[in-house]
């Protein structure tokens, strides 16, 4: 019985590597699966066959370029075997988004957030008619959607989809599972959103170095700061996690941050931060919860133009994200940096308190400057994340139950 069930199980993660391989490139012949996932051709074969048959990938001819010759047979996932739903919840707006199982956009739309501090119910039931309403537009049944997978800055719970901790509702809770059942049948996932946005570069370094990535840290500059840190794991896969960097302590007794506590980095680099310190407003002050990008410009502006505070501003910004990095280096080891988010128009202006920030760690003066970079555009990373950690999710409980489904039927078959 150990046997039969160690056999069963390396062949669902073979088929779930067949899967993810057809994933990163797309229809590929029979011969080309088996050079990527280096199983043997009869594997190949018996795998793909038995995919078939649960409807989860399916065969297309490609006519040969020279229009002479067999056509080549290709695999692919089938597109409607299932859905996905991307929910980005960010500082003023939420983007519901839906996926075929091939990974393709079918629609997408976004909504205003509420601002209401008492919001979390309120926001809950906008989230349902949101869900609702993507489906409506694409004529999608419900029980067709396999998996809703959300992102939120914030602490969210490690093996639950509850939002434990966020810059928009506090210490509010939101048990998403909870509050999407019964109605929705959909396994939920919740994840950090820098994580995702590590986890989509750390996949895009993987293709270009293969071996040679290491690691990588992800820096997200805006309303609120993430970091994620991304390594290559001992097994296949990756190590992905999002410390709470934006609140590690900057400075002891400092300015009031969005959490309650004094002296985080995030209140000195976050937009409020920035606002109230390019005003010369009491650092006591009670935060902004939400800094227009516009307000942010203007302030730039000034710096830009040579006046003395908003420049100021900037610079002890880049200092408390350059010191939270040193230490996060000392801690991990030397990685490249890519700073991403709305907050990157503004490098010009933190660079140099980045770099004196970093610049005053042992590990930064003993082994040099970490290589930073700017990915501006954060929201294709976070949708790139979600897909990539989602459509895994999709593809590991696909293969399990079509599996099992071709199995049952064949048991009723054999006793008939």
């Amino acid at each position: 019985m150990l046997t039969k069930s160690s056999t069963e199980l390396v062949r669902q993660r073979n088929s779930v590597l067949v899967l993810s391989v057809l994933r990163r490139h797309g229809a590929l012949a029979h011969t080309e699966i088996s050079d990527f996932t280096r199983l043997s051709s009869a594997t190949i074969s018996a795998i793909t066959t038995e995919l078939e048959k649960a409807q989860i990938i399916e065969k297309s001819e490609q006519q040969p370029a020279s229009g002479r010759g067999r056509p080549r047979v290709l695999l692919r996932q089938r597109r409607d075997c299932g859905y996905l739903i991307v929910v980005i919840i960010s500082s003023d707006a939420v983007q519901y988004s839906l996926v075929d199982y091939a990974g393709k956009l079918i629609d997408r739309f976004s909504e205003e957030r509420s601002h209401d501090p008492a919001g979390a119910a309120r926001f809950v039931a906008a989230v349902r008619a949101g869900l609702s309403r993507i489906l409506d537009r694409s004529k999608i049944s419900q029980e067709k959607v396999l998996l809703i997978s959300i992102s939120s800055k914030g602490l969210v719970d490690s093996t639950e989809p509850v939002l434990v901790w966020s810059p928009i509702f506090g210490s509010d809770q939101i048990d998403f599972e909870s509050a999407l059942r019964p109605e929705w049948q959909a396994k939920v996932i919740l994840d950090n959103e820098t994580l995702l946005v590590a986890a989509a570069l750390g996949a895009r370094e993987e293709m270009v170095k293969g071996a040679d990535f290491r690691s990588l840290a992800a820096l997200s500059l805006g309303h609120s700061v993430g970091l994620g840190i991304v390594r290559r794991g001992n097994q296949a896969g990756q190590e992905i996690s999002a410390p709470n960097f934006g609140h590690m302590l900057h400075m002891a007794n400092g300015g009031l941050c969005r959490c309650g506590t004094r002296g985080c980095i995030e209140a000195y680099a976050g937009f409020y931060a920035i606002l109230r310190s390019a005003f010369e407003v009491p650092l006591d002050t009670i935060p902004a919860k939400f800094v227009p990008v516009a307000e942010l410009d203007k302030i730039a502006a000034k710096a830009r133009q040579g006046h003395r505070v908003p420049a100021f501003a900037f610079r002890q910004a880049g200092l408390a994200l350059g010191n939270g990095l040193s230490r996060m280096l000392s801690l991990t080891e030397r990685m490249p940096i890519a700073i991403t988010g709305p907050g990157t128009r503004y490098y010009d202006l933190l660079r140099q308190g980045i770099e004196e920030g970093l610049g005053q760690s042992h590990i930064v003066r003993m082994e040099g400057m970490p290589e930073i970079r700017v990915v501006a555009d954060e929201q294709i990373l976070v949708f790139e994340g979600h897909l990539n950690r989602a459509l895994s999710v999709i593809d590991e409980d696909i293969v399990l139950s079509g599996v099992q489904g071709i199995q049952a039927s064949a048991t009723i078959q054999e006793s008939g």
